[in-house]
């Protein structure tokens, strides 16, 4: 796959804390190219992960050397200080490795659509049935239309889809869907937003609680009327609600979650 760039210098002014942004499964960095406009008073890195984009000839490594590499590539581009870390499903995954293995080097965490809580017998069914037909494009324009994603961003999401290894999907299955948070994130004791799209999963969204038990100071929020993939699928909205936690606040639009 062609490369995306990973890293985004800042436009105007001085800049910002850098933020560093990690993508989902089965995508890469460009996920986030509906972002970069709002967020040019700022150092951006988009790393590919290992088994994605630029890196789909690596294996998967596992989540602790996910989040390992992640923190040496950042301060291998001069970003040796915290920063503020942004991730939406696998990379929301990824990004509490980060917190639980270094939380020095995070100011602030900004986590959309992880799933944590162990997939069930049905979801592992589906995934099965899915990994046999990885390399059918359908399979990935269907993927595209449950996540809610606009006509315009379906054909990258299926070519870069069909490029992943079925190998790595499988290895990455089965690490994600043992579910669970890393018992040392409560190491991490920084300012946390844990998000789901409100039309998300069930499993999903209740994840937010596993969060909310590890990190008590993890402040929950639905988005409104979202799906998974909600950078892509309302860029607005995402932006908006990124640009607010930032500033350090809270976007009006988000919805709490029941029991809050």
């Amino acid at each position: 796959m062609s490369g995306f760039p990973e890293v985004h210098r800042p436009e105007t002014g001085p800049a910002g804390r850098p933020l560093v942004m990690l993508h989902g499964g089965n995508v890469a960095n460009w996920m986030w190219q509906p972002q970069l406009p709002a967020l040019n008073d700022r150092m951006v890195l988009t790393p590919d992960l290992p088994g994605f984009g630029t890196r789909v000839s690596e294996g998967w490594p596992g989540l602790d050397a996910m989040a390992d590499d992640l923190v040496a590539r950042v301060t291998d581009h001069g970003v040796d200080g915290p920063f503020d870390l942004v991730g939406l499903s696998l990379g929301a995954v990824t990004a509490l490795r980060v917190l639980a293995r270094h939380p020095d080097r995070v100011h602030s965490a900004f986590l959309t659509g992880a799933p944590l809580t162990p997939a069930g017998a049905g979801v592992r069914l589906i995934c099965r049935l899915q990994l046999a037909f990885w390399r059918a494009p359908w399979f990935w324009r269907a993927q595209a239309a449950a996540f809610g994603l606009p006509a315009d961003s379906r054909a990258r999401y299926v070519a870069h889809g069909l490029s992943v290894h079925r190998e790595t999907a499988s290895a990455m299955n089965a690490e994600v869907f043992a579910g669970g948070v890393p018992a040392t994130l409560r190491h991490y004791s920084g300012p946390l937003l844990a998000m789901a799209g409100e039309k998300e999963s069930a499993a999903v969204r209740q994840s937010l609680r596993e969060i909310a038990r590890a990190a008590p100071q993890a402040q929950l929020r639905l988005a409104p009327g979202m799906h998974h993939i909600w950078n892509v699928e309302d860029a607005g909205l995402f932006n908006g609600v990124l640009r607010a936690w930032l500033n350090g606040t809270l976007d009006p639009r988000l919805l709490p979650v029941s029991g809050d």
